[in-house]
């Protein structure tokens, strides 16, 4: 046990030093892209590539089960079902990968054509922009069960060191298209997509190399497919409201408003997305030791530590969405400069919908690990589904766009609050004592750490004055302040204060030895 904490604790450091890092550098990226392209261009580029990602849902409804089903091969320790099983999923990957390309190129193509929103004279580059983002998808798609395998070694540092590479690279064609005179958005399209290809092949390497079951055979083993297909049949209605709830959204913006407000969403989407990585790199490293004990038969343990993980989910994403929420404004205009109109209320919307969204994919990884997703499928996804005709007919009756936004909030407060904690009571085994004291917890640290960074912004011009750069490094700093003595007094158990304590004494020890032997 303490061995796999330890793993989860320097899995979650490799990942956090790469969010960090690609976090910086790509919210720096996409100002100077959004410059170098101009609003209508960056929400063409999003619009067209939304449009692939969309008739990507069955692949996302096998990433999930790769991810799980390799993960448990590797917990039984059953190699050979294990090599039989990476084989397979691949196979099944390759063969969804050809079917896209045929209906991307085909309904994807009339679908640009005719009902997007494309600025006068910008139809060539959208279209050219699209088929490289068919491309990318391809590779995307083939790309899963390695990130899978990375994922279910726990071989997290690879991520840290690629990343760097990766988003270096990106600044640097940021930066190139100001050098050639060429169509920005075809030229854009074009790098990246060799950059997704570059990348691919560098983690297809790395597997092959260092795990055994990764050197592929195209082979459709019966009994894995039946197996798995058991598993993602349900979960197919699920990775079809995903994309309806993102790309899908992002389509509907540009039926029916200009580039520039899809561009609005877009950028917000952007950050919260950047900001929820600090959540996500934390349950990617405790996942697989959640599905691994539970495959071992340790099933309280699993309980325990998927209970106390989305614990400190919600308190890193509350530490983030705090002062988010509150200096939207600032920020984003010492980002962007120009910020375009519905911004900040979309970037704060989106931020307040994280963190019910940390309840939703929290619980989500209990009927993840026992292989129970059947009931999620039929209620979850079918009310992310939903809010796309809802938004549409809104759109329809002239309301203003951030009605997308409201939408969404109230379906991650429905998902997280009531329908992901009712599945895990009747099926996974927890108690509703459990989850409630979970999320009481929760919104106990939410209200001592809000209260007084509230004061402070409600009376920032009675306290600074004109002085907006002061007031914005205050309130952040209060900001933190009080999350960390929210969380350290309220949040977290005797037992975690001690081994807290516990770890920096030996750190501290540790250190001072090396000093003296020195």
């Amino acid at each position: 046990m303490q061995t796999n904490n330890k793993t989860i604790a320097k899995n979650t450091l490799f990942l956090y030093f790469r969010m960090m890092f690609t976090m910086l550098v790509s919210l720096y990226t996409s100002r100077i892209i959004l410059e170098v392209l101009g609003v209508d261009d960056f929400g063409t580029y999003q619009a067209v590539g939304g449009i692939v990602a969309m008739l990507s849902f069955v692949n996302g409804a096998l990433s999930n089960g790769t991810s799980r089903f390799l993960t448990y091969e590797l917990g039984t320790g059953n190699y050979l079902k294990l090599k039989k099983t990476f084989s397979t999923l691949l196979s099944l990957h390759i063969i969804i990968a050809v079917l896209i390309v045929i209906l991307a190129e085909t309904l994807g193509v009339w679908f640009v054509k005719n009902e997007l929103v494309i600025p006068d004279g910008r139809m060539e580059a959208a279209l050219f922009t699209y088929h490289l983002s068919v491309i990318t998808s391809v590779v995307t798609i083939t790309q899963v069960p390695y990130n899978a395998s990375i994922i279910s070694h726990e071989k997290m540092g690879v991520y840290a060191y690629l990343s760097i590479f990766e988003t270096l690279t990106k600044l640097l064609i940021v930066y190139s298209l100001t050098y050639f005179d060429w169509d920005k958005l075809k030229l854009y399209a074009l790098l990246l997509c060799i950059l997704q290809i570059a990348t691919a092949l560098y983690y297809r390497h790395y597997c092959v190399r260092r795990f055994e079951e990764t050197h592929f055979r195209f082979i459709i083993e019966k009994s894995i497919v039946k197996e798995v297909s058991s598993y993602s049949v349900w979960n197919l209605i699920s990775s079809i409201s995903v994309p309806l709830k993102n790309q899908g959204l992002i389509i509907v913006l540009n039926m029916f408003f200009s580039p520039a407000v899809v561009t609005a969403r877009a950028l917000a989407n952007q950050v919260n997305m950047a900001a929820n990585q600090f959540v996500q790199n934390f349950r990617t490293a405790a996942n697989p030791q959640i599905v691994k004990r539970l495959a071992s038969g340790d099933i309280q343990g699993s309980k325990s530590l998927l209970l106390s993980s989305t614990k400190y989910s919600y308190y890193m994403m509350l530490a983030l969405c705090l002062p988010i929420c509150l200096l939207a404004d600032p920020l984003l205009k010492m980002w962007l400069r120009e910020v375009p109109e519905y911004t900040v209320i979309f970037l704060q919307l989106a931020i307040i919908s994280s963190l019910f969204q940390v309840f939703d994919t929290s619980f989500y990884t209990a009927l993840y690990a026992i292989g129970r997703i059947k009931e999620n499928a039929l209620i979850s996804p079918i009310l992310g589904i939903l809010t796309f005709p809802l938004t549409y007919v809104m759109f329809k009756f002239g309301y203003s766009p951030v009605v997308m936004a409201w939408i969404l909030l109230t379906l991650y407060v429905v998902l997280g609050m009531f329908i992901k904690p009712f599945l895990i009571v009747k099926y996974a085994g927890y108690k509703w004592n459990e989850i409630f004291r979970v999320i009481l917890l929760c919104f106990k640290v939410t209200f001592a750490s809000s209260l007084l960074p509230i004061v402070i912004y409600a009376n920032k011009k009675l306290l600074f004055g004109s002085k907006e750069f002061i007031s914005l490094i205050t309130i952040l700093f209060v900001c933190l302040i009080s999350t960390f003595l929210s969380v350290w007094f309220i949040g977290l158990s005797q037992n975690m204060k001690h081994q807290i304590v516990n770890n920096i004494r030996i750190v501290k020890n540790r250190t001072l030895r090396n000093q003296d032997s020195n």
